[in-house]
């Protein structure tokens, strides 16, 4: 019979007294052999040489004592040594990344296996095969801190994403740095600050947050701008990382930020930096510019308090990419406040005064939509038409912002002009307002109500007859304690097109003496996640609740109950009957 190798298997002498013991001297693995009490009894030449000890200094002691310790070089407990709970056992065991002690005091990372010498039943002792692990240990080290790395860069990235996400869901400056701090703490840092340029030459602090959430006792503080890059002599406090943030675009990375008390003579843009570094108890600070270099809006500073974990450039090279974005964001939130206010001024300065109509009485509001939403076109108009007529408008332009405002002051001057002279019903000044308004307007689309009060302008009684072009329906409450929705006279929106010959749908309803009506815009009504019903019930119920309140509070009241959540502007329009 022969090997894999072509050898005479029988040529070895297998039989022959003292083989066994050569082959364990000869071998190039670690053989240890314990008795039942871990304590040496051999050990082969591949042992001496590994662990730098001869097998008579080894013969007799306690392995686990002579031998075994943790990374840092210290003893080992014995309730933790998995070898000797396999003797104790009787049971093989095998472990990586145990360390043993060589006698010239350095450290071994070894693997082993272990295996109960039996004898009869029972165990006599235990074989300890064992190798050099060290450079193994040593490739793991390092594919961990590649991974480690490779988790860090993917961390980053994913916080930038998210970043560049979340600010993109609002126009409104306060609330992007809130959720860019948010996201900062404690993600990337333990402290994170950012500094706005003004327009009247300062440098105003805006937003801290630290590891307890938002920090107002760092917020509000100020100090002179530095000047603009490339303006000639540079501004003070230009040499500190704030400084050279906003002037020159600078990121600067503090790998070790020192400890420094700022003095009296210290410019201001440095103290305010140096002075929320010390009071923080930074120990490493990344400071980058928010924007490009040609329009740089502030500086954000991220803080890091635990010496350990200093930014590095990895660091700097992600809290760059923040700025930018944000700096981006910022950029734009600010011109839309600028066109957002232009929008609102435009509408209240087209709400023209509420005109006196003998004994009748009127109310209205109008209330922009919450801070970072988009301005919409809703409006209300009323006024006095030739025939002596009131006439009652309620509408909203489909559009945003200044587009949405315009429309809306294009719609309003030719409805008042329509309206005027016209003796019909209503539907026919809107029939006519819906041919012209791809001619002479932007609008793309609108709804609205056109209402006129007839009667006696003195004595009464008085009708309401109306169309609705897409409108929700006018609600109409009665002194008696009910409320209606008159929901007649509906038609199309304004700009889907031609009616058709029979014209636009009129309805009339009279209004009875203590009585009051409401017109409204959908903002009043529609909530995210709620249906138009359940708005309208609950128009419904809170205008009863407020039925006897004058005008004035009735509407005061209606605009403070707004639906939580709600994201539109609102016009309310409000008459009442005089009692009898």
């Amino acid at each position: 019979m022969r090997d894999a190798v072509g050898d005479d298997v029988g040529a070895w002498p297998v039989g022959e007294p003292g083989f066994w013991r050569r082959v364990v001297e000869r071998l190039g693995t670690a053989v240890l052999v314990l008795d039942t009490a871990g304590r040496v009894i051999a050990a082969n030449p591949a042992t001496e040489r590994l662990l730098g000890r001869t097998t008579a200094a080894m013969r007799g002691a306690d392995a686990h004592d002579l031998l075994h310790r943790d990374a840092d070089g210290n003893k080992v407990p014995r309730d933790r040594c998995p070898l000797l709970h396999a003797l104790a056992e009787g049971k093989g065991a095998q472990g990586e990344g145990g360390t043993y002690l060589r006698a010239d005091g350095r450290l071994l990372a070894v693997t082993w296996s272990a295996s109960p010498l039996m004898e009869d039943g029972s165990v006599k002792g235990m074989a300890l095969l064992f190798t050099d692990a060290t450079g193994d240990r040593r490739i793991h080290r390092e594919r961990t801190a590649r991974t480690r790395a490779l988790e860090d860069l993917n961390e980053r990235l994913s916080l930038v994403a998210e970043i560049t996400e979340v600010l993109g869901q609002t126009l409104e400056t306060d609330e992007a740095l809130a959720r860019l701090v948010r996201l900062l703490v404690p993600r990337l840092a333990d402290w994170a600050a950012v500094d706005l340029r003004t327009g009247s030459g300062e440098v105003h602090r805006v937003a801290v947050t630290g590891p307890e959430g938002w920090d107002a006792g760092f917020q509000g503080r100020r100090a002179p701008a530095p000047g603009e890059a490339g303006e000639g002599e540079a501004g003070e406090g230009e040499d500190s990382p704030l400084g050279r943030a906003l002037t020159g675009g600078e990121s600067v990375l503090q790998e070790r930020v020192a400890a420094v008390t700022p003095a009296a003579g210290h410019p201001p843009l440095a103290a305010l930096h140096s002075g929320f570094l010390a009071a923080v108890g930074a120990s490493s600070a990344v400071t980058v510019p928010l924007g490009a270099r040609d329009r740089i809006t502030g500086a954000l500073t991220v803080v890091r308090t635990d010496p350990a974990h200093p930014f590095d450039e990895d660091d700097l090279a992600a809290v760059s990419d923040v700025g930018r974005r944000v700096g981006v964001v910022i950029d734009n939130t600010r011109r839309y406040g600028r066109q957002r206010a232009v929008a609102e001024a435009m509408q209240r300065n087209l709400l023209a005064p509420l005109p006196r109509h003998g004994p009748l009485r009127l109310a209205a509001r109008y209330q922009p939509a919450p801070v970072g939403s988009q301005v919409g076109g809703d409006w209300y108009d009323a006024f006095i038409l030739k025939d002596g007529a009131l006439a009652l408008v309620i509408g909203d332009v489909v559009g945003h912002d200044l587009t949405a405002a315009a429309g809306m002051a294009q719609l309003h001057g030719i409805l008042r002009s329509l309206a005027w002279d016209h003796t019909g019903p209503p539907g026919a000044v809107v029939d006519r307002l819906d041919a012209a308004m791809p001619v002479i307007t932007t609008v793309p689309l609108a709804t609205l109500i056109l209402a006129r009060v007839e009667g006696d302008p003195d004595t009464g009684p008085w009708t309401l007859r109306w169309t609705s072009a897409g409108h929700p329906p006018p609600l109409l409450l009665s002194p008696d304690g009910t409320a209606c929705y008159l929901e007649a006279g509906q038609g199309l929106l304004l700009g889907t097109g031609p009616v058709g010959g029979a014209g636009r749908p009129d309805a009339t309803h009279p209004l009875e003496p203590g009585s009051t009506l409401l017109l409204y815009t959908d903002g009043l009504v529609e909530t995210p996640g709620s249906d138009l019903d359940t708005g309208l019930e609950e128009l419904r119920r809170h205008a009863l609740a407020l039925v006897h309140e004058p005008l004035d509070r009735l509407c005061e009241d209606m605009l403070a109950h707004l639906p939580p959540g709600s994201s539109d502007d609102v016009a309310l329009l409000a008459l009442r009957v005089p009692p009898p």
